[in-house]
């Protein structure tokens, strides 16, 4: 999947990736059952990957969901991490900021949701949200938001070198998915609660919000904290591509199962 890896100093422009994008499987009902199938093989590997993180204890893996709304986040959470244990797992939502978080640093409530050792993190939105939302509604000027971009890659290579794997993935919908989404989510009582009359508030700065987006996925993709712009017109290639990413991540880390207490006879369960 490093086709949709984004290098360092990449001047990115998203017109060039197609939000409709399925890769090297084509959009039949064969082919999105094969790509299905093939997901469910990597849950089973990351659940396996996560076990020995977990009983390690000494390293961590943040990943960070951004996208427009109804890009999918909640959606490659449910799918692509369905076979985690939920103990060393831990998905966090940002919101707006309260008055309290409001009173320290931009990062200071991300900070705090930091995966410790031997957990997986799971940001749904995250430290972002304040260089895109900031920008596009014109509450910090160009300068400023150019600082935190600054400020983000070095507390993320604070966390890399802390022994966090840093994986951040932009779920890229085109504005014609968007709008089917939305009315899906009118349309049908069962997703109804999850429509906000703000997304079409929003909707209203998708060309501001998509040139915001350029400029983070440009400024902040890093060796030590890669971006991935990820077509998520189709959830199920969408969920493919991360789960595919977060294997390649865990592989990375070259996690074994950490050795036997050497003080114990397994064979008379004493201690030596």
């Amino acid at each position: 999947m490093e086709q949709y890896r984004i290098k360092p100093g990449m001047k990115l422009k998203l017109r060039k990736f197609d939000p409709d994008d399925t890769g090297a499987y084509r959009k039949t009902a064969k082919d999105k059952a094969k790509a299905k199938a093939e997901t469910k093989k990597l849950t089973k590997k990351i659940a396996g990957f996560q076990e020995r993180l977990y009983a390690n204890a000494d390293r961590a893996l943040l990943i960070v969901l951004q996208g427009m709304d109804t890009s999918g986040k909640d959606g490659t959470i449910k799918k692509v991490m369905r076979a985690v244990n939920p103990q060393g797992c831990r998905v966090t939502s940002f919101k707006a900021p309260t008055p309290i978080e409001s009173a320290y640093d931009f990062l200071w409530r991300v900070h705090r949701e930091v995966p410790p050792k031997g957990y997986i993190g799971i940001f749904n939105r995250s430290h972002y949200e304040d260089v895109l939302i900031t920008r596009v509604h014109g509450t910090l000027s160009g300068r400023r938001v150019e600082e935190r971009f600054d400020r983000i890659n070095a507390f993320e290579e604070l966390l890399h070198g802390n022994g966090t794997t840093i994986l951040k993935f932009f779920l890229h919908i085109s504005k014609d998915e968007q709008r089917e989404r939305l009315e899906e989510r009118v349309s049908d009582p069962e997703k109804r609660w999850k429509f906000d009359a703000g997304d079409l508030e929003e909707r209203q700065y998708w060309d501001e919000y998509m040139q915001a987006f350029e400029d983070m996925l440009t400024a902040t993709s890093t060796d030590y904290a890669p971006w991935y712009v990820v077509p998520a017109n189709r959830k199920w290639y969408r969920n493919l591509v991360v789960a595919d990413t977060v294997v390649s991540g865990l592989e990375d880390m070259k996690l074994t199962c950490p050795p036997a207490p050497a003080d114990v006879d397994f064979e008379h369960l004493t201690i030596v």
